[in-house]
């Protein structure tokens, strides 16, 4: 019977991933892992009589949310987390300001996990979750961790904002006097 069950379920496997590696039976041990994390929590919970609030403040999800993006970039992205990164993936260049390319290595599990710590859209998830356990069993302390990644997330937008800045003040100032601008031949 289970031998059976498991000829079936990798010929599904198969079947879906259709020539390509789609380690379905490790994004299965992954979510495993997420399920029993917060099954985990709502044990604990019951277990101190800690309670969730009763509702959730737009000034707290608004934190949650940036804090959320913030962190998700830094471990999926940032260089000083590559070590984290490193054993699942491989240098693949630069992405963006600050923030590097890497190619997911490995097969089953390690793939999995490889596509979880590379991607800011699935790590959201984990984080958001995490942040929410935090605001059951510690929202002094979470709401300052929250303040301080959503500050970080503040200081990128004006870090790029001011690099846009600058680049656009540069192009300006580079022309010379000859060269005037279609605005200025309009005039």
């Amino acid at each position: 019977m289970t031998n059976n069950l498991t000829r079936r379920l990798r010929k599904e496997e198969r079947a879906y991933a259709n020539g390509n590696d789609r380690p379905l039976g490790s994004y299965l041990r992954v979510l495993g892992v997420y399920g029993g994390a917060v099954a985990g929590l709502v044990a604990a919970g019951r277990l101190t009589g800690t309670r969730p609030p009763e509702h959730i403040a737009v000034f707290d999800l608004l934190l949650m949310g940036a804090s959320t993006h913030r962190l998700s970039r830094t471990i999926t992205k940032d260089p000083v987390t590559s070590p984290l990164r490193a054993p699942f993936t491989r240098y693949a260049g630069l992405s963006g300001p600050a923030e590097l390319r890497e190619e997911v290595r490995g097969h089953g599990i390690k793939h999995a996990v490889g596509e979880l710590v590379t991607c800011p859209f699935c790590l959201a998830q984990w984080i958001a979750t995490g942040y929410a356990a935090g605001m059951v069993f510690a929202p002094r302390l979470t709401r300052l961790a929250g303040a301080t990644m959503t500050a970080v997330a503040i200081s990128d937008w004006l870090q790029l904002g001011y690099a846009r800045l600058m680049q656009a003040a540069e192009g300006r100032g580079n022309r010379r006097d000859g060269d005037r601008g279609q605005d200025e031949e309009e005039e």
